[in-house]
């Protein structure tokens, strides 16, 4: 039996796979990746995928984002807010990036970015040229088509908008994917998430989530597609 050398750098990359959660290579990223979303959950775990894989990333970050995920990744930031059209415009023209990841979100009281700043995203790729976009949306998005009567709840406020934010995307003739996660986890990356054509009421871990993103980043067949996401060896319910 013959064994072929690996230098270090491939083992260290492979090891950092490992820890971050396999990542597939069947497709090759072919450039700088652009990440909203990425302090944390599931954009935090794209991030660590792709710097696993030695992509080089730029994560834009509000004013008041806690970095302390980010810190040792070697990426780059860029602070604003993505409600402004010029900061998003200005974390665009800071990088020549070949793929933007939105795991925009918000907390319940604040002023959500779903809808504005995706429309600002979507606005500026289309305005740099850049043609790939990954979207992170919501199991139950897509059949609120009306606005929710007053007094609904919160929950039904919040597919709206990203209902909104879905439309948009696939009007805007980008090579998008939208994936609607499950109820969503507070894990580690398990490596036993699928994606699905139809809407599953499973879970799934946050950093899993992001590793399933990289996956898909360079994949042809998962272009102008909307993927339900989840992960048969979890409970169904959010953390």
């Amino acid at each position: 039996m013959s064994f072929k050398c690996v230098s270090f750098k491939r083992f260290f990359a492979i090891l950092a796979a490992v820890v971050f959660g396999a990542v597939s290579t069947a497709h090759a990223i072919n450039g700088p990746v652009l990440v909203f979303g990425g302090t944390s959950g599931t954009g935090l775990g794209a991030v660590q995928s792709l710097r696993a894989m030695d992509v080089p990333v730029t994560v834009f970050v509000r004013p008041t984002s806690n970095l302390d995920g980010l810190e040792g990744l070697g990426v780059k930031i860029v602070v604003g807010n993505a409600l402004n059209a010029d900061d998003v415009d200005a974390a665009f023209e800071s990088g020549d990036f070949k793929v933007v990841i939105s795991s925009l979100g918000g907390r319940r009281g604040e002023r959500r970015p779903d809808l504005v700043g995706n429309l600002n995203i979507t606005a500026a790729a289309k305005a740099n040229e850049v043609k790939r976009i990954i979207q992170i949306s919501s199991m139950g998005v897509g059949t609120a088509r009306e606005p929710p009567v007053e007094g609904a709840n919160f929950m039904a406020a919040v597919l709206y908008i990203k209902t909104l934010a879905e439309d948009n995307l696939i009007a805007s003739g980008l090579d998008y994917t939208i994936i609607r996660p499950g109820g969503l986890r507070r894990g580690k990356a398990t490596g036993t998430g699928v994606f699905e054509d139809y809407e599953h009421r499973g879970s799934i871990d946050r950093q899993e989530l992001g590793r399933m993103v990289v996956g898909i980043l360079d994949d042809d067949s998962t272009h102008k597609q909307i993927l339900y996401a989840w992960d048969p060896a979890l409970p169904a319910g959010e953390e």
